[in-house]
């Protein structure tokens, strides 16, 4: 027979902690902004607030809007979904299966992550499940989850998950090949490769390695021109943002730290994850505490601060509107 009297302050004790935590992120504000820089309010005006655009998600991610559409399309990498937002309807399935298209049950980050338009207005997938990078084969307003297998493995060997890409205007498509996607990440006995890599498929369909020595590399974007990339790199005691410059081919070149987050993830929930760059150079960058904007050479303006985790975001065409992946939601900011 159980006592339940002696167990009631013990239990009473846990309920009341539950509820006061609850409180305390309900009364935490969604959106806060730090200005580090005057420039940063020419980016983000003191009055720009945070919208929750939908909820219920396992894990939020490739955020992209398609203007020609008035939607909103991102990954639930851990449902294997693809949503779409609109004003109209809110929230719908997109796509389904997204990222993973086998028969053998399996867990972890399986689904699509990474996605963007090519120049012939295509949906490119990042698609962790199947360690892949793909072309949906059907028209953006009709969704079918029929793939064109772009990029699978390379000199033989698979890729573990492919995560993130950034597109030039010759058509060469750059993504980024952390562990994340395989179950037991780094360990996984399926990985095929001893490093992480960033990788370039060709407008001929030719896949070049273009770095080993990143060790998460995550989010990729370019700067306007296409002759510098960016990548983060979520890694504990590596939290950076690294800058290449393009040789004549498209190869790396001149590597360097553009900014270090190290300090930061001591303090603040968060890696160096997606990010967006405008046309004027301008940096959004998910990392700890939320979204980190930089100048084009690295000066920190200042910080967009989340109540939760950020993982990447998305301009509206006319680079006034940011729509975020933050966790288990989606977030629209109206920026000035």
């Amino acid at each position: 027979m159980i006592t339940w009297n002696k167990f009631l302050p013990v239990t009473l004790g846990i309920l009341i902690s539950g509820i006061t935590a609850g409180y305390a992120q309900a009364a935490k504000p969604l959106m806060t902004t730090e200005q580090i820089d005057p420039q940063f309010r020419t980016l983000v005006s003191k009055t720009a607030k945070a919208k929750i655009l939908a909820d219920g998600f396992m894990w939020s991610e490739g955020p992209v809007w398609i203007e020609r559409h008035n939607m909103f399309l991102f990954s639930d990498v851990k449902k294997n979904v693809i949503y779409k937002w609109t004003k109209e309807k809110g929230k719908e399935i997109y796509l389904s299966p997204s990222g993973y298209t086998g028969k053998i049950s399996r867990g972890g980050e399986l689904g699509s992550n990474g996605l963007g338009v090519n120049l012939k207005g295509q949906l490119v997938i990042c698609q962790d499940g199947d360690r892949a990078v793909s072309i949906m084969d059907a028209p953006l307003d009709k969704p079918k989850a029929k793939f064109i297998k772009l990029a699978v493995s390379y000199q033989g060997k698979k890729f573990d998950s492919p995560n993130d890409l950034a597109f030039l205007n010759n058509g060469d498509i750059y993504f980024t090949d952390p562990p994340y996607g395989l179950e037991k990440n780094v360990n996984d006995p399926l990985k095929e490769t001893k490093y992480q890599g960033v990788y370039k498929i060709s407008a001929n369909g030719k896949i070049t390695l273009l770095t080993d020595t990143l060790t998460r590399p995550n989010g990729i974007a370019f700067f306007p021109g296409g002759k510098t990339v960016l990548i983060s790199n979520s890694d504990q005691g590596k939290a950076n943002w690294y800058a290449y410059d393009l040789d004549r081919n498209g190869l790396f070149t001149h590597g360097r730290i553009f900014y270090s987050a190290n300090s930061a993830t001591k303090t603040a929930t968060g890696m160096p994850d997606g990010m967006k760059i405008d046309k004027k150079g301008n940096v959004f960058a998910s990392g700890p505490g939320g979204l980190w904007i930089f100048n084009r050479t690295g000066k920190l303006l200042g910080k967009m601060i989340f109540n939760d985790v950020v993982s990447n975001c998305s301009f509206s065409a006319d680079e006034k509107t940011l729509y975020l992946t933050s966790n288990h939601r989606v977030l629209k900011v109206d920026l000035r």
